[in-house]
């Protein structure tokens, strides 16, 4: 199967047969939806950019603990079905322990989208409401700036995004109102 033939709803199917933790097929979702309003930002295939975010932790039950492993199993699996080269090594790239280069814009997104969707969600737990929709950019750029907070989620590897030739506050914007439009999905 082809990624052209792979739709996100089959891609979601084989995400949750593949990964058990429930928060972390919210993160696959919301990196799913962060890839896509980048791929549109610039001007690149979205269902293919979408699909890099889903499925980027596919091999996290088996290989997650094991940052040796991670992402190349993942990258073996999605292989396997026939996904897109591209995206596979996209996939294969965004564990950086690896030490392999990013080559494409989609490659530089996906590293960078991935520590961010877990500081934006964590910005929108401590918020009152617990909702996206409350927070904006420069609340999520002040948490940011808190060295104590989330800190899970790497900042020189979010600061990536000027790889892609934006700076910070237009990479968190657009990834944060994807997140917004899935909202719902989230949990959120």
């Amino acid at each position: 199967m082809g990624v052209a033939d792979l739709t996100r709803d089959e891609a979601l199917c084989v995400v949750k047969a593949n990964v058990r933790n429930g928060n972390l097929v919210k993160h696959m979702i919301a990196c799913g939806a962060c890839m896509k309003a980048l791929a549109s930002r610039f001007g690149e295939d979205e269902a293919k950019w979408e699909l890099a975010g889903l499925l980027h932790d596919i091999d996290y039950d088996s290989a997650g603990s094991d940052p040796s492993r991670h992402s190349l199993e993942g990258a073996e699996v999605l292989d396997g079905m026939g996904v897109d080269p591209d995206v596979v090594y996209a996939v294969k790239v965004h564990n950086d322990y690896h030490g392999l280069p990013r080559k494409a814009p989609m490659d530089r997104a996906l590293y960078a989208v991935d520590p961010l969707t877990g500081l934006i969600v964590a910005s929108a737990l401590i918020h009152p409401s617990r909702k996206l929709a409350a927070i904006d950019t420069d609340f999520v750029i002040n948490r940011y700036r808190e060295k104590g907070f989330a800190k899970g989620a790497r900042r020189d590897q979010i600061a990536c995004c000027d790889e892609l030739g934006m700076d910070l506050r237009e990479f968190i914007g657009v990834c944060l109102g994807a997140m917004c439009d899935c909202a719902d999905e989230l949990g959120l």
